[in-house]
């Protein structure tokens, strides 16, 4: 028997002689909300809790999808963060790199400055010595002749008997005209 049949039969028993879709009929509303009911225990007693099942399934991979999402949010705050540190500590130490190569330059450097101030003054020293060795060279140059100019004088004299007076005059000439030309 289908519905419609049994709705007619219910319309003959309660005394209307025909089916009508705009009458308001108690029995087709009672009939009705029976089925609505049997369709709700029917839902509850089989789809329910299925249906529950699913939404918390859905519902638990959504908040894990958040949680993973946070997750992942937060390991990326901490990889920026310790980047950001690399980075600091990077700059710290090329800092450090510079001040330390500046440093041993300034070293190099003041080592060199005082490796020339050595050579220079040995240079110097070197120089002074051989100043002194080529003075005392011409004075001992300057001496012998002294001392051949005073045999000269001296052997011109033993040529020419000449008084004491005179041989200091010559002696004394003669040094002066040695003196004048050095």
């Amino acid at each position: 028997m289908d519905i419609l049949s049994l709705l007619r039969a219910f319309d003959e028993a309660a005394g209307q002689p025909t089916f009508s879709l705009v009458d308001i009929n108690v029995d087709t509303i009672v009939f009705t909300l029976i089925n609505t009911g049997i369709i709700v225990l029917i839902y509850f007693f089989f789809l329910h809790k299925p249906v529950c099942k699913i939404l918390d399934q859905r519902a638990a991979a959504v908040n894990k999808d958040m949680d993973d999402a946070e997750k992942a949010r937060k390991e990326a705050e901490a990889a920026k963060d310790e980047y950001e540190q690399r980075l600091l500590q990077s700059k710290d130490e090329a800092g450090k790199i510079l001040a330390d190569a500046t440093k041993r330059a300034q070293q190099r450097s003041d080592e060199i400055v005082s490796q020339a101030n050595a050579e220079a003054a040995a240079l110097k020293q070197r120089a002074e010595e051989s100043i002194e060795r080529d003075k005392k060279r011409a004075v001992n140059e300057i001496k012998d002749e002294i001392a051949d100019m005073v045999i000269l004088a001296a052997s011109k004299v033993a040529e020419k008997e000449i008084s004491a007076e005179d041989n200091e005059r010559i002696i004394a000439g003669e040094l002066e005209r040695i003196g004048k030309e050095n």
